[in-house]
């Protein structure tokens, strides 16, 4: 049975970091492409940064460029994103997603979140002022 559970979520202040975890379970790691993504009240789900665990492949949507970083621990089938300089727009639900059939990062965020096979439950993050 595939699993993804996410943590770390939680209340932060403007300016603050804070860092996700996504443990997996039931699935080839190493072969997985993995992938956080969020959704805000009242926006679509979006995608924050994808990780091909193999080869360290990273894409990250705009937004998260220069202030987020996916990584992973092979040694625990985690999945971190580490967040910094949160602004309040980055509040939202945190989830994580794999998939052993996308090939690439790149892959995993163009194709439709429809076609992805496994989430996680997602984790809150909060961003006050």
């Amino acid at each position: 049975e595939v699993r993804l559970v996410e943590s770390g979520g939680g209340a932060v202040q403007v300016g603050g970091i804070l860092r996700l975890s996504c443990a997996t379970s039931g699935f080839p790691f190493a072969e997985y492409v993995v992938g956080w993504f969020r959704k805000a009240p009242g926006q679509q789900r979006e995608v924050v940064a994808c990780l091909a665990i193999g080869d360290g492949e990273t894409f990250y949507s705009n937004f998260a460029k220069g202030r987020f970083t996916i990584s992973s621990d092979k040694a625990t089938n985690t999945v971190f994103l580490e967040m910094t300089n949160l602004k309040s727009n980055d509040a939202a639900v945190y989830y994580c997603a794999a998939d052993g059939r996308i090939p690439t990062a790149e892959g995993m965020a163009l194709i439709g979140q429809g076609w992805i096979d496994y989430w996680g439950l997602g984790t809150q993050v909060t961003v006050s002022s």
